[in-house]
């Protein structure tokens, strides 16, 4: 039986390519000869089939139990029949019939073929299943196979058998690809279908940003840090919030990587695409300030019950809160999965708030939020400084808002470093609303008359160096002065003796 080797050498080579085992091809092949032998002999028969590994060779021996009237001529034979080939037969024997495939006409071979190519389907149709039915949410590449009616067909690398597509909805709009371009996009889910399972692709889903966040950095991959929340709005720019387990790593600083590195490459796959990283926090005010960014925050009032927060901003940051179109504080709420109403300072006040709660935490802002700085610039400990910047907190804006208990949670910090902490916040805290401070913003803010007189180029000067000196006073103040209000004073008094000597 030459061709039955020569027919299994092929089958084999067919299974090579569709990843089956030798135990799947033999029941593969021998379920194939069986519906062959149906298209002989009828659709109830028996056989036995061998198919020697080695040589190829195939012996088909069908089975027919010997009565005395035959009903299904498929499983039975009669006694008659049974002893022209051996005399011996009786009722309720069972008669072995080899058969060869020189019987097999036209019928039966097609018949097989077929049923070895539905097998080698649904075959394949159940590892594709098997393989990415739990695989949602990752990273999965492939080359554009066509582009059809606004969808991308995509054969994946690893799976090329997969039928696999990015619908127009999760595609990126900036983004077009052609016939042959390698893809990157995050598997959506699974679809059923009647030609099998069908993988639905995203490179607009959330899920896409945080999937290639995993492959770029390492500590996200290992587990270390945590991307707690995500909100993309697809083309234009997307927040996530990040969480290190590790306290001594920075959770933003390891997705930003060295010189911006890691996050660069996360943009260059997205075109472009923005991406604000904000560290996580389980306070839903201190999170709402950090996922606000890049605006700075005056107050934050939250509703745990409806799950609202109010943030009021100053004037001069209304427009950066609310971003293009409004998609920052729409991202935002989206992050925090929380509702943000947005307003502004003055129309805060015109509906009725209290204007000496918000003027106190609005002149404490205004100064304390346009001259951030490292917390390293703090005289405190090393070791404060370390715990500190191990729980995220990098810049002083960042626990200017803390209180003394959530001082005492972070891991490590000195009992005597959060008196002190406590200290420098009050000190400057109550530095700005001292009157020395107060009379000279007061000035800065003052017109200056443009008519060329003398007097008035002296108020003019006197007014500038004011100026100045509150953008000293403030910077040192910030960064723990001893005396920033002596200082002050003093140069003050010295530009006044100048002005009066002039």
């Amino acid at each position: 039986m030459a061709n039955a080797g020569q027919i299994v050498a092929a089958i084999r080579d067919m299974a090579a390519t569709k990843s089956l085992s030798p135990e799947e091809m033999n029941d593969l092949i021998k379920d194939g000869i069986l519906a062959g032998l149906g298209r002989i002999f009828g659709p109830n028969v028996r056989a036995e089939i061998d198919i020697d590994d080695h040589s190829g060779e195939i012996e088909i021996i069908v089975l027919k139990r010997v009565v005395e009237e035959v009903e299904d001529a498929s499983a039975e034979i009669s006694l008659e029949k049974a002893r022209w080939d051996d005399p011996t037969f009786e009722v309720g024997d069972v008669m072995e019939i080899p058969v060869d495939f020189s019987e097999f006409g036209r019928n039966a071979v097609m018949a097989t073929k077929q049923r070895i190519v539905q097998r080698v389907r649904e075959e394949e149709r159940d590892r594709i299943r098997e393989e990415f039915l739990h695989r949602e949410g990752e990273l999965l590449s492939g080359e554009v196979q066509q582009v059809e009616r606004g969808k991308i067909v995509v054969m994946m690398n690893r799976a090329r058998d997969a039928e696999a597509i990015i619908p127009w909805k999760d595609q990126n709009p900036r983004e077009r690809f052609r016939q042959g371009d390698p893809i990157r996009a995050v598997l959506k889910k699974v679809d059923e279908t009647p030609k099998g399972p069908r993988l639905i692709l995203s490179r607009a889903d959330p899920l896409f940003v945080e999937a290639l966040f995993k492959l770029e950095v390492p500590e996200i991959f290992q587990g270390i840090v945590e991307i707690k929340a995500r909100a993309r709005e697809v083309g234009g720019r997307t927040k996530i919030a990040v969480w290190s387990r590790d306290e001594s790593i920075d959770p933003v600083g390891a997705c930003v990587g060295l010189k911006g590195s890691r996050v660069q490459a996360v943009v260059s796959e997205l075109g472009g695409e923005r991406i604000d990283i904000v560290p996580w926090h389980p306070d839903p005010e201190v999170f709402a300030r950090r996922a606000l960014a890049p605006a700075r925050v005056s107050k934050v009032i939250s509703d745990a019950e409806r799950q609202v927060i109010t943030a009021i901003v100053d004037e001069d940051q209304l427009s950066l809160a609310i971003g293009r179109n409004g998609q920052n504080v729409r991202l935002a709420s989206q992050l925090i999965g929380w509702q943000i109403d947005l307003y502004g300072s003055r129309e805060w006040l015109e509906r009725g708030a209290d204007s000496t709660l918000f003027a106190a935490t609005a002149e404490a802002d205004d100064s304390l939020e346009t001259a951030d700085f490292p917390i390293a610039e703090l005289k405190v400990s090393p070791e404060a400084l370390a715990a500190l910047e191990a729980a995220g907190y990098s810049t002083f804006l960042e626990i200017i808002d803390l209180e003394e208990s959530d001082f005492r949670e972070i891991p490590d910090l000195p009992e005597e470093a959060v008196g002190r902490l406590m200290e420098i916040i009050d000190e400057l805290t109550v530095l700005e609303e001292e009157e020395p401070d107060v009379e000279v913003s007061a000035a800065a803010e003052e017109p200056v008359d443009a008519e060329p007189a003398e007097d008035a180029g002296d108020d003019e000067a006197s007014d500038e160096a004011n100026v100045e000196l509150d953008d000293d006073s403030t910077v040192k103040a910030l960064a723990g002065s001893d005396d920033p209000v002596g200082d002050t004073s003093a140069e003050e008094d010295e530009g006044s003796e100048e002005s009066r000597n002039d």
